[in-house]
């Protein structure tokens, strides 16, 4: 067996050693704390945290959102989820419509909803009576109540066209026989 010399090392050197050792773990703790999105109470008791930040306007209480969302229990219990979920923003439990008016377009929040925000004292489906619900939900799209009800107008018209030239019937009176309306 081979002995390799070892030189004496200076004093104070190991101390400083462990001194750099701590500092990197301090910075590596502060880096990891820095990138944890930071969680927010609003004074109803809903808690909410920025996961991604959008842009733009916030949903009012007319306006209606398209969402992604999963919605959960405590202990991880999934009780629904979308892709794609359009609704007004007034007509979903009270913390999910707080919630929603918080974010704007291409946001994702976490949502924790206490049970005097969310269903209360009832059970609901899955839901048990008194539940926190935990929701991530990703804003995908904001429309004014003009906005929805002129889409909705356009769609009930192209549907009565359609209906029409499926039945052979002219729905302009000026289109039939004769090119005059009929009474």
């Amino acid at each position: 067996m081979t002995a390799v010399p070892l030189r004496p090392i200076k004093k104070g050197a190991v101390t400083w050693l462990w001194l750099g050792v701590a500092a990197a773990v301090l910075g590596a703790g502060a880096v990891a704390w820095a990138g944890t999105p930071k969680t927010v109470t609003s004074p109803t008791g809903l808690r909410y945290s920025v996961l991604k930040a959008g842009t733009g306007a916030h949903p009012a209480d007319t306006d209606f959102v398209l969402v992604k969302y999963k919605g959960s229990l405590k202990d991880g219990t999934v009780f629904d989820q979308q892709e794609r979920a359009p609704f007004p923003v007034n007509q979903v439990v009270p913390g999910f419509s707080e919630g929603l008016k918080q974010m704007q377009k291409g946001g994702k929040y976490r949502l924790w909803i206490p049970p005097q925000l969310g269903y209360g004292d009832r059970q609901t489906g899955p839901i048990p009576a008194n539940s926190e619900l935990i929701f991530d939900v990703e804003l995908l799209d904001i429309r004014s109540q003009a906005e929805v009800q002129q889409q909705m107008m356009q769609q009930q018209l192209q549907q009565q066209l359609q209906s029409g030239a499926a039945t052979g019937q002219p729905q302009d009176p000026s289109a039939q026989p004769g090119g005059q309306p009929q009474p």
